[in-house]
């Protein structure tokens, strides 16, 4: 299973009975990223009644109701976030308060639409772990393992076409003995595999 990152924030908004909710999120890699980022946007929307927010940071979670009622924005917002599983983020959701009060219900599906909508807006990858696989043919296969290629979902990360063709893909590890027998198969054991080390490459 892979988890996703932000690749490109962006800031989205929403309205609720007058309250503006603004979520501005961030790629980040540590704690000290983090905090700063959350920092940055409670100094550009000084004037807000509240800044929420939350991150993920490899296993480590935190987040803040920064004033809300316990449990009704940062959880929210957190909740959002490992729910899609998004990894390595932090998202400030900034509250102008309207003069209507939303209730706890009300505050916790607001923070949770505003961190959904923040993330919706902006560009996701997924990360994953993969095993490198080139698999060099004659050009008599290359519909063969093409057509093998996308049947079974694999990455391809390059094809190179010179005397004979290579495809360059990603192989989940537990995929191993099935890919290569299929190839083998599939080219009457004339294509040459060769398998790389397990490593984590993104889409």
């Amino acid at each position: 299973m892979g988890s996703h990152e932000i690749l490109t924030p962006q800031m989205a908004e929403i309205v609720e009975k007058k309250s503006r909710f603004i979520a501005n999120c961030a790629h980040v890699t540590t704690e000290e990223e983090a905090m700063a980022y959350v920092a940055s946007m409670k100094k550009k929307y000084y004037d807000a009644r509240h800044n929420c927010w939350a991150f993920v940071v490899g296993d480590m979670t935190r987040s803040s109701d920064d004033g809300e009622p316990s449990g009704t924005a940062g959880r929210p917002i957190l909740d959002v976030l490992t729910g899609r599983e998004i990894c390595d983020v932090v998202m400030v959701v900034t509250r102008y308060f309207g003069g209507v009060l939303l209730g706890t219900g009300g505050l916790v599906r607001a923070y949770s639409a505003a961190a959904a909508a923040g993330i919706d807006a902006s560009t996701l990858i997924e990360r994953r772990v993969g095993l490198p696989l080139s698999i060099t043919t004659d050009y008599g296969n290359v519909g063969r393992i093409q057509h093998l290629i996308a049947e079974r979902g694999l990455y391809l990360k390059d094809t190179v076409f010179d005397a004979e063709v290579k495809f360059i893909c990603m192989v989940d590890p537990k995929d191993k003995d099935a890919i290569t027998t299929l190839v083998t198969n599939e080219t009457s054991a004339t294509a040459r595999l060769q398998w790389g080390e397990e490593e984590h490459y993104t889409i």
